[in-house]
């Protein structure tokens, strides 16, 4: 914290422009001794100034805007300058190591975030938000990103772990006067709310499911018999050709895997060998593949083909999709609508037996889930579409309440739970306020890491580091 840390800001490679960043207790000066133009040290915040980087030998370096931010009002609360060069890979070097030779110390991944948060900038729930939001690639992971980055995470953190606090105060009061035999809590009020803050724990941690596939791209597996059109599914959602289409069974072999973006929502679809018995060596790994796929899939399309025999395909739908994870969605997908021979009854008796034989078996899917698509002629993509939404928001609404995407939150909001639950049980049975207050104590420490009020270098560590370089 007393060394001033320099970085570029901007990816490697050409471009029109590249930031490098100086942040610290020495960054104007160090800034001036590399200037030709106005004083940066006697220039007030949040102002740019346009001049020259000169080298130890007084030649120009590059034309450059220099941005001033001072402390405490920067990103980092330090002391900032934040020079705007021409995007050579060149430039950026020998600017890089002019500001090193010059007594700046290269930033680690992360240092700049590291310090706002050291320096009371933002807590630690809002920095990973700053890291997300850099990772964001669409609509619906950056809206998340934008509300952890701006307070919203730790706001609803901080109202929960204030109730907690709240509940605790009273149970240690009453521990205080605990030879007077005085209950400064009321029991039923205290089992009132740790209920209601078990239910808006036990909501956060139920949406992790959904908000880390959002932020990393929804999960959709394409599965089905062989032939049955996965690859011309594929190809048409992504308007690509992007796998290979034929009528030999077994065509598709390996995952083949790309994203879409739909309503804002990024999809990763990932096309699948047919599933069949096999004694192709190679074909039984793919099948062995997309059985695995099947397992980490957030929704599964499960291809019909109406023009072959169907038992054999309901048969091995069940089967694949029996040990399924109860959060996976199961769409059903009769294809091939406007094969020759296919009409509005033929498609409708297909619906009915899908139906009336996935009701009767392991699982059981709504008869107005199932889709009714021609991927070859683009019919049923957009309720196709409509659909994939549908399933993957059905249980959480992102545009109303909040999402959690990111896997330490998930883990201390579990731990969060476990103890309120042990609280509760103890208030059922009438413990004394000592054990209750511990569990309480131990719900409200694990609330408390989520922000960054209580931490540990090695926790710090670990999570600046995932940061790239420059923030």
């Amino acid at each position: 914290m007393n060394t001033t840390i320099t970085s570029p800001a901007t990816p490697k490679g050409k471009g029109a422009l590249a930031i490098i960043r100086l942040s610290g207790p020495d960054a104007l000066s160090i800034a001036d001794s590399i200037w030709k133009g106005t004083t940066l040290n006697g220039c007030q915040s949040h102002t740019a100034h346009l001049g020259y980087i000169m080298d130890e030998s007084n030649n120009v370096l590059d034309q450059t805007v220099a941005t001033i931010f001072r402390g405490p009002n920067s990103f980092t609360g330090e002391d900032v300058v934040e020079f705007s060069l021409h995007g050579s890979p060149w430039i950026i070097r020998e600017v890089t190591n002019l500001l090193l030779r010059k007594g700046a110390h290269a930033a680690e991944p992360g240092e700049f975030s590291r310090r706002a948060y050291l320096n009371g900038r933002m807590d630690l729930a809002s920095a990973e938000g700053v890291a997300d939001l850099i990772a964001s690639s669409s609509r619906a992971a950056h809206r998340l990103a934008m509300q952890q980055t701006r307070g919203v995470f730790s706001k609803e953190f901080n109202e929960l772990r204030d109730k907690l606090i709240e509940l605790a105060s009273l149970l240690e009061l009453e521990l205080d006067f605990s030879e007077e035999d005085v209950e400064f809590a009321d029991r039923s009020r205290l089992i009132e709310i740790a209920t209601l803050l078990l239910r808006k724990i036990d909501r956060l941690t139920d949406s992790y499911a959904t908000g880390r596939a959002i932020k990393e791209g929804v999960p959709v597996v394409i599965a089905g018999m062989p032939n049955v059109g996965k690859s011309t599914l594929l190809n048409a959602i992504l308007q690509e050709e992007k796998a290979i289409v034929s009528d030999i069974p077994g065509t598709t072999r390996d995952i083949i895997e790309d994203t879409c973006e739909i309503e804002g929502v990024l999809f990763r679809f990932i096309d699948t060998a047919g599933l069949r018995e096999s004694t192709d060596r190679i074909e039984t790994i793919g099948i062995e593949r997309a059985r695995k796929r099947l397992n980490q899939a957030s929704v599964v399309l499960w291809l019909i083909d109406p023009t072959a025999p169907l038992i054999e395909q309901i048969e091995e739908m069940s089967e694949s999709l029996s040990g399924l994870d109860t959060y996976q969605k199961i769409i059903p997908v009769i294809t091939k609508t406007s094969a020759p021979g296919m009409s509005e009854t033929s498609i409708d008796i297909v619906r009915n037996t899908l139906s009336t034989s996935l009701q009767s078996g392991v699982f059981s899917i709504d008869k107005k889930n199932i889709i009714e698509i021609s991927a070859a002629e683009g019919k049923g993509l957009d309720a196709l579409r409509e659909i994939l939404k549908q399933a993957t928001t059905s249980d959480f609404d992102p545009e109303k309440e909040l999402l959690l995407t990111n896997a330490r939150h998930y883990g201390d909001l579990l731990q969060a739970g476990k103890a309120l639950r042990r609280a509760l049980d103890q208030m059922a049975i009438g413990a004394s306020a000592d054990f209750i207050a511990m569990d309480i104590r131990e719900a409200t420490a694990a609330l408390t890491s989520l922000t960054g009020a209580i931490t540990t270098p090695d926790l710090l560590n670990s999570i600046f580091s995932k940061f790239c370089i420059g923030k």
